[in-house]
């Protein structure tokens, strides 16, 4: 059990950073339909609904270990994703979330064989991934795209549970039961997505940082930042030591596919050591159009700035994070 949970995870690693969307997409779509028909499968044979042949009996034997691996693949595909969209102290509810579904889909895998969970997960993992993959196919990460994404999980998981329950009576008595966990499933899904919480799939942020002067030549864009030792960039964290009168430049470079259009922006915040509090000090936004690998790079600057702890989070125009990078400016004579 372990060792096909952990392959599951290895083969998306490897599998979901290096192909197009396109087949990704039809990568999980194999995954979710391998998924439900073992479920289905796996109800049908328990209830002998089905003739007990010995082929039969060897399906019926593995099938706990095609399912885990489906599982393991799936949820480890919407960790990816979350993942390199988002930043990890906006995000990490559902991060954890889905880590800690792997991980009890090998640890508490008997509980994995009850068709209530089965059910619950699979309906997880299918919202997951229509809000997933719905960004890439529209183009936008508009608040109605995640709608859409919900309302199209609830109709496949809709068809799904009616299928179940004309092949199989005994599922058809809690149909009404799993519709109560798909729709506590589906407030819980929405809740995270308007607390901002869920990442804006399809941006990732490539590159960020802070510089004394962000300047474009041609093409590129010459960085200019301060100079650290090896240790200095490997711990996190910086320090930039800024003249009166010089500006502060944060510089990102964030990927989005092509054709999506949208804004992103730069939220300034310093922290007040008398309150102990990050205090807003401003949101600068600017343009950005997909379709570079490396990511469509922008900065923002601010002049006059006071020594201090800074945070600068890159956010969509409603919040979601992609990024944070923070510093601490040091005065220059």
């Amino acid at each position: 059990m372990p060792a096909t949970l952990v392959t599951g995870v290895l083969f998306d690693t490897v599998t979901f950073r290096t192909i197009n969307i396109v087949t990704s997409s039809i990568l999980l779509g194999v995954y979710l339909v391998i998924a439900g028909g073992i479920i289905a499968y796996m109800n049908a044979y328990d209830a002998h609904g089905i003739e007990r042949g010995k082929v039969l009996r060897y399906v019926r034997l593995i099938s706990p270990f095609v399912i885990q691996f489906a599982f393991g693949a799936l949820l480890s595909a919407s960790l990816i994703f979350y993942w390199f969209s988002g930043a990890l102290s906006a995000s990490w509810p559902i991060l954890l979330l889905l880590a800690l579904l792997m991980v009890s889909n090998d640890v508490f895998r008997q509980y994995y064989l009850r068709p209530g969970v089965q059910v619950s997960v699979y309906y997880f993992i299918i919202f997951s991934l229509c809000s997933l993959i719905l960004p890439y196919v529209f183009n936008s990460i508009s608040v109605w795209v995640f709608i859409a994404a919900g309302i199209l999980s609830l109709g496949v998981m809709a068809g799904f549970l009616w299928l179940l329950s004309r092949a199989h009576t005994h599922m058809a008595a809690w149909r009404k039961k799993y519709a109560v966990h798909i729709l506590i499933i589906f407030a819980f899904m929405n809740g995270l997505y308007f607390l901002n919480i869920i990442p804006p799939i399809p941006l990732s942020l490539r590159e960020a940082g802070v510089y004394h002067k962000v300047e474009r030549v041609g093409g590129d864009y010459v960085l200019t930042g301060e100079d650290e030792t090896l240790l200095q960039r490997l711990t996190p964290g910086e320090t930039i030591h800024v003249a009166p009168g010089e500006p502060v430049y944060v510089y990102t470079a964030i990927f989005a596919p092509a054709e999506l259009k949208t804004r992103i922006v730069h939220h300034w915040e310093r922290y007040d050591e008398a309150t102990s509090e990050w205090q807003d000090r401003d949101r600068l936004s600017f343009a950005i159009f997909g379709g570079r690998d490396e990511g469509y790079r922008g900065y923002s600057f601010k002049r006059d700035v006071p020594p201090g702890k800074w945070r600068v989070s890159v956010e969509t125009q409603r919040g979601q994070s992609l990024g944070r990078v923070v510093f601490v400016v040091e005065g220059e004579e």
